[in-house]
């Protein structure tokens, strides 16, 4: 990469970081929206995961929440500013790594004007390009990362109350790495590239049984009941127009405690 080229390439990623920091910080009420949906919840002590931790506005308002945070963010930039932003949370565990079906290395697609959309799958790119919200995304980078699983998560750290997982396209990848149920899953869903949300709702029908809410975009107020079964969940999923907005799929394991 010639000089220049280099320089460019920098300006671009810091440019798409304080994007982020502006999207997901400075939205006045977006600290306290987040703990008002985990809040019932996230308990003192709990373990949770924040799977594509980002800039880590989720993990810090779980940390406040009293959880113990284990924050995995693969891409480099973000991962240092989680370092700096995190250092007064002895509660968070950083790890700059991905997580998939299994452990190894996996190839980073980093768009660095809008790093939020970065991901390790190659076809969702070409599923979410389709949509108008995507028009003017382009995964210029790519970078070979180390992957591990949620398995593997488990058996270093224990079994988590919940486990959030916003990896754009990658979702459906790291349940596949997952052996045994978890409390409490959220997920997030893009109608454009709907059947990654889809798989996972399968993967967790094969692990436990699971009641559903959606919610649309940042908001925390779902948008119907919050007790679908797995096949209502599908069916709101399918329905949903391509180019309609994003939002979290919300799983809660049926247990006889529930």
């Amino acid at each position: 990469m010639a000089k220049d080229d280099g320089f460019q390439a920098g300006w671009q990623s810091r440019l798409g970081l304080a994007r982020s920091i502006a999207m997901y910080r400075l939205i006045p009420g977006r600290a306290r929206r987040i703990a008002k949906l985990y809040g019932p919840i996230v308990r003192p002590g709990d373990l949770c995961f924040d799977i594509g931790a980002h800039i880590g506005n989720r993990s810090r308002a779980l940390a406040r929440l009293g959880a113990q945070v284990i924050a995995v963010e693969p891409q480099p930039l973000f991962a240092a500013y989680l370092r700096r932003m995190t250092a007064q949370f002895d509660t968070i565990t950083l790890l700059d790594v991905a997580v998939g079906e299994a452990s190894g290395k996996t190839v980073l697609n980093i768009s660095r004007r809008t790093p939020t959309v970065s991901t390790t799958n190659a076809t969702w790119m070409d599923a979410v390009g389709t949509s108008a919200g995507f028009a003017k995304v382009s995964w210029d980078d790519r970078l070979t990362v180390e992957q591990t699983t949620l398995d593997a998560l488990i058996d270093r750290y224990g079994v988590p109350r919940l486990c959030k997982i916003d990896v754009e396209g990658g979702e459906a990848a790291v349940l596949a790495g997952l052996s045994q149920p978890i409390d409490h899953v959220s997920f997030e869903y893009i109608p454009a590239a709907i059947d990654v949300a889809l798989q996972c709702i399968d993967r967790l029908a094969a692990l436990g049984d699971y009641r559903y809410r959606a919610t649309i975009g940042e908001s925390v107020k779902p948008v119907a009941r919050d007790d679908w079964t797995p096949d209502e969940a599908r069916a709101w999923l399918v329905g949903r127009p391509s180019q309609a907005r994003f939002g979290d799929l919300h799983a809660t394991l049926v247990t006889d405690d529930v």
